[in-house]
């Protein structure tokens, strides 16, 4: 089986081979390299714009994942369905029926935070894609009653932050987002602010619990599913020598001459902004999550990504003995910003893989009576049926799925819409099959129409497209639910899964179909 997809060319690097249909499989080469060619694949346009093709391309508009194949991934099962019996719900036909289905859950080690849907949307940056599309995520989130996080650097990067001996005493661009949610907030779901290195020198908790209240923070170990700091590109350089002088890792040197005059002339057209890698401590991060309790965080969450497994038992380990309120784990594949486009690829634990690992490790804390935190799986997860599976697969540890890439998808897609209503510009494929409003063009126009009043009129496009595709994946939980007659989140099982493949139940742990009920199946035959 081939695990990569032009491992040498692709249109996330913008590379192409010379010679498509004669392709060295395990260089990604041509066949032959001619004399001659101007550079189309990665290597040879790296011979000219060297680190730049390290990453995706174009920058600030779109968000990225891998295109690695794995040997197991959710497509590798399948759900099971039964027509006998109901769990959650009275056993008559008139009654288990699929709007019945409970898709809320509760989570969190002392105080509970209720979710209408188990999604978190985790850590929303200060990417461009992110900033721009942040007030239809928050405010979508809010109304769908799922949770969300901001997301690493955002205080840094914010260029009208006061900061006094290196703190952070004020971020209009923390406040803008915290407000998209706390505006359409109506009891379910909850915003988080995350914190990696650099976050930590400025001191981004300590201003988010002590001056703008916020209730919930999350520690981050690395960037989402990779190991390093998070990365975003600089295209002005008032803004690079800005950062730079903040503290930040920021290449090439904005403060050098040489580069400041290529930068002019337009040599140099970007500059790259790095975050240092943490180093995790075991007695410090316990203290550090009883600092924050004791400076008014009411819930403590913990995000690491696809590291080696030693790293995540660690993980597991101090987010029990730290009594967090939540664990995220976020598979390799994932992406939505600006990572290292080899990294995405070929790097970390791919999201199965590490739901597997997380569930051993949570079992051994069970039975060993020890604190099991709930966990969020993150990575590649985008509708109804990831969701069931990856809670089935983690059961009955699991009780979010992370979603990133999906809403963000959701959001852009409604900002683009609503545009093109506005100039009236609604394409023909649209227009004559749905109409060229947004009532008619989105379902649930008119129903948050009536839920929100005369404040629907400030409602973000991207919220409104977020909160429709929160609808769609809570209908469809809710049938792939029913017809494994499970009505609410708490019932799901491992065995409501099967493997189809023999590899994948080797894998997992998860039966293999042909195996399924075979002791069942025997008894019902011979009585």
């Amino acid at each position: 089986m081939s695990l990569s997809k032009g491992i040498n060319a692709s249109n996330t690097t913008l590379t192409r081979n010379r010679t498509p249909g004669s392709i060295s499989p395990f260089s990604g080469l041509c066949s032959t390299c001619l004399e001659g060619c101007p550079g189309l694949c990665e290597v040879g346009k790296s011979a000219y714009r060297g680190r730049e093709v390290i990453y995706p391309q174009p920058y600030g508009t779109t968000t990225f994942a891998s295109e690695k194949d794995y040997p197991v991934d959710f497509s590798h099962f399948n759900i099971m369905g039964s027509a006998v019996g109901a769990y959650g719900m009275e056993a008559d036909s008139s009654k288990a029926i699929f709007h019945a289905v409970d898709t809320g859950v509760s989570i969190g080690k002392n105080d509970k935070i209720k979710l209408k849907f188990p999604v978190v949307i985790p850590g929303m940056g200060s990417t461009k894609v992110a900033a721009d599309n942040w007030e239809g995520l928050a405010a979508g989130a809010a109304l769908s009653g799922v949770m969300i996080v901001i997301g690493e650097n955002v205080c840094g990067m914010d260029s009208e932050s006061e900061m006094k001996n290196g703190r952070v005493v004020k971020s209009p661009q923390l406040i803008r987002r915290i407000e998209s949610f706390r505006r359409w907030y109506d009891g379910y779901g909850v915003i988080a602010v995350q914190s990696n290195v650099e976050d930590t020198g400025f001191g981004v908790f300590e201003y988010a619990l002590g001056e703008l209240g916020v209730e919930a923070v999350e520690l981050k170990w690395g960037q989402g599913a990779k190991s390093i700091g998070g990365e975003v590109k600089i295209t002005q350089l008032e803004k690079a020598l800005e950062l730079s002088r903040r503290g930040y890792l920021v290449y090439p040197d904005p403060e050098d001459p040489t580069v400041q005059d290529l930068f002019k002339k337009g040599v140099i057209r970007e500059f790259e902004r790095h975050s240092r890698i943490g180093m995790v401590e075991g007695e410090a991060f316990i203290r550090k999550v009883e600092e924050l309790r004791k400076l008014g965080a009411k819930y403590v969450f913990l995000k690491t990504g696809a590291y080696r497994p030693r790293d995540l038992a660690l993980a597991v380990k101090l987010a029990s003995e730290a009594g967090v309120d939540l664990l995220t784990i976020d598979g390799a594949g994932g992406g939505t910003g600006m990572s290292p486009w080899r990294m995405m690829n070929e790097w970390g634990v791919p999201t199965v893989y590490l739901a597997v690992l997380c569930r051993q490790y949570m079992n051994i804390l069970d039975q060993n009576k020890k604190y099991t935190p709930p966990v969020a799986l993150a990575g590649g997860i985008t509708l109804e049926d990831h969701i069931f599976k990856a809670l089935a697969l983690g059961a009955p540890y699991f009780k979010l799925a992370g979603m990133a890439r999906a809403p963000l998808t959701a959001v852009m897609v409604g900002n683009t819409l609503d545009k093109m209503v506005k100039e009236g510009k609604v394409p023909s494929n649209l227009a004559d099959k749905y109409g060229s409003t947004e009532e008619e063009l989105f379902t649930y126009a008119y129903s948050l129409k009536e839920r929100l009043g005369d404040s629907y009129a400030d409602l973000p496009p991207g919220a409104l497209a977020l909160y429709t595709y929160f609808e769609r994946i809570t209908t469809g939980l809710q049938q792939l639910m029913c017809g494994a007659r499970k009505f609410s989140l708490e019932h799901l099982q491992r065995d409501d899964i099967a493997a189809l493949t023999e590899e994948a139940a080797r894998a997992t742990g998860i039966k293999y179909v042909l195996e399924m009920d075979s002791q069942e199946a025997e008894e019902i035959l011979r009585s």
